[in-house]
């Protein structure tokens, strides 16, 4: 696919997405691409979630289970689904896609998830955050966002870091070893706070160890064998939830350096390769599949079909990793 037909068939999107198409591909002036970012509140992917919002603040009855949710049933034992249709997976998606934070700041939707949402383990409330790593992470990157104060649950990350740099959601269950999935995760949320507050020394301090776990495990491979961590590394499939791949870890690579003002580190250079092999000759990216479980609607295609959202992602790592090696 040609550079400008690729362009275009990117262009032709939701505003959640044509947004940054505008911003990182084409170099567009912020007048073209923010006032594209503004429509995601009222036009497409945005506006259809904000229709579901309750008006109790929350998404579908819940913290990060739908209120329905039967613990029993047989939506709760498929391998590897659960509902994406909740408070924090709705938020989730309306921060990444652009939305101005003012839309929900005016329906006060900090205070309303406050006064009515708590989490599912031991009834905490939203905002204090729990004990999961990752959602630890979405609160706290959700909670910046949208003005809400989460610092004292940036700093349960420096608390929590493991011995070995990183993270894991199952540290409350004993493990002492970091997982890659956890420890992605937590460095979102990190870099969120660190961008909308500056951060603290000991959580920039964490951030750096987190981002070290990372590298020095080039990005795909176990430490001890210098094996590939897992079959998920280079399956590639949007949304990113939860997963880890060489494609969302080098997504917040990029992140990180270009709010650092920093070059990118060589030890990425496997990952990126990997996401380059992904590409196909027409220059777009396959969907490889979404995770099964309950959504408000689909935002990109079936597994095998070329998706504008990984081809957006995949195109700007390789142009960032590609300017600054000087290809």
């Amino acid at each position: 696919m040609p550079t400008d037909a690729a362009h275009s068939w990117l262009l032709d999107s939701d505003p959640a997405l044509r947004w940054q198409v505008e911003r990182d591909l084409l170099g567009e002036p912020p007048e073209v691409w923010e006032a594209t970012r503004a429509r995601v509140a009222t036009e497409g992917f945005g506006a259809r979630l904000l229709a579901h919002q309750d008006p109790d603040g929350q998404w579908d009855g819940g913290a990060f289970f739908p209120g329905d949710f039967d613990w029993q049933g047989p939506e709760a034992a498929e391998p590897g689904a659960q509902p994406w249709t909740a408070t924090t997976w709705t938020l989730n998606s309306l921060r990444e896609w652009g939305l101005d934070p003012a839309v929900l700041r005016e329906r006060r939707t900090v205070e309303l998830l406050a006064e009515n949402s708590r989490w599912e383990y031991e009834n905490r409330p939203y905002w204090g955050g729990e004990v999961d790593c990752c959602v630890n992470a979405w609160t706290v990157a959700n909670g910046v966002w949208l003005g809400a104060d989460v610092d004292g649950i940036a700093a349960w990350f420096v608390e929590h870091r493991l011995a070995d740099g990183g993270w894991n959601c199952d540290w409350v269950e004993g493990s002492k070893r970091s997982s890659f999935h956890s420890t992605l995760n937590s460095l979102k949320g990190l870099l969120a706070h660190e961008v909308a507050t500056g951060g603290t020394a000991e959580t920039r301090a964490a951030r750096r160890a987190g981002e070290e776990y990372l590298l020095e495990r080039a990005l795909v491979r176990r430490l001890s064998t210098g094996e590939p961590v897992g079959p998920w590394v280079d399956h590639f499939a949007y949304p990113f939830r939860w997963r880890y791949s060489a494609l969302n870890a080098a997504e917040y690579f990029r992140a990180a350096a270009l709010f650092d003002g920093t070059a990118p580190d060589p030890r990425l250079a496997e990952a990126i390769e990997l996401v380059r092999a992904a590409r196909q000759p027409d220059g777009r990216w396959l969907q490889g599949g979404r995770q099964p479980g309950r959504v408000w609607f689909e935002v990109d295609v079936p597994a095998g079909e070329p998706s504008r959202w990984l081809t957006l992602s995949g195109t700007r790592v390789l142009d960032w990793w590609d300017a600054h090696a000087g290809r």
